[in-house]
């Protein structure tokens, strides 16, 4: 239940769903005669769908989440678990055409690839399942693991988790999966995303090293204008506020313990 409200809710509020709902409100008061307050909606509208599109407060907004978490100053002489999040892969697309097609956040499979061959003996967690409402697809468990194979990872190394529809289910399968002693273990997933995983995995008793990547901003910008990008501005507000909200989200209904959870609460 958790899982469908929460599709239902981010399908609704993200920016430009909301600046769509508020503009089709307007016509309908416009049209019943209610102008002004028709003319405030569909202003209103616009707002949201200019500010997201034309400024760069989704870089700002995303910039505090990407700084919660850096990665090891020095690497570990040994890992036993390198625990991929699913997210990095178009699921349609990837299916349908038998290959690993990635998302804006394919760096995440970029550098487990790269760790995986820097710990020839740590275990590869792929954790993913089918996170689409509507469609027949793979997990993308699978599908990342058909790319760490092109790669040359040995497939005795690579575990599937492809049951796992968010990122609370990533943490509560995973936690099964590792057994009691895992050794090190290496959390990789996308840097605005890793406040929210960490608090998950710690919450189930997985102390993990944050391993984050697919930053989104450079994490010095300040409130601007920014008309070179509109789509890649919109796609990075609708990430930030999605995150944000899932932080308090997952906070207020428990499954974390900290609200903004950081590097110095390890």
């Amino acid at each position: 239940m958790f899982y469908a409200i929460s599709k239902v809710f981010w399908l609704l509020a993200q920016p430009v769903s909301l600046a769509f709902l508020l503009g089709l409100a307007a016509l309908v008061l416009i049209m019943v005669g209610w102008r002004r307050s028709g003319v405030v909606l569909g202003v209103l509208g616009l707002l949201v769908l200019g500010v997201a599109s034309f400024t760069n407060v989704g870089a700002v907004v995303i910039a505090p989440l990407e700084a919660r978490f850096a990665r090891p100053a020095e690497l570990p002489e040994s890992v036993g678990a390198i625990v991929l999040l699913g997210g990095a892969t178009s699921a349609r697309v990837s299916t349908a055409r038998q290959v690993t097609e990635t998302s804006e956040a394919g760096d995440r499979l970029i550098e487990t690839i790269w760790l995986a061959q820097r710990y020839p003996a740590a275990r590869i967690v792929l954790t993913g399942g089918v996170a689409a409402i509507l469609g027949e697809t793979e997990s993308e468990a699978v599908t990342m693991q058909r790319l760490l194979l092109a790669f040359g990872i040995a497939p005795e190394r690579v575990v599937l988790e492809g049951e796992a529809r968010n990122t609370d289910e990533n943490a509560e399968y995973t936690k099964a999966l590792l057994g009691p002693a895992p050794g090190n273990v290496l959390l990789v997933t996308s840097a605005f995303h890793m406040p929210r995983s960490m608090g998950l995995f710690r919450k189930v008793g997985i102390s993990a090293m944050a391993w984050p990547t697919d930053y989104r901003s450079t994490g010095t910008e300040s409130f601007g204008i920014d008309v070179a990008e509109p789509m890649a501005n919109l796609l990075t507000a609708s990430v930030a506020m999605k995150e944000w909200i899932g932080l308090a989200v997952y906070h207020w209904t428990g499954r974390t313990d900290d609200l903004l959870p950081g590097q110095a609460s390890n």
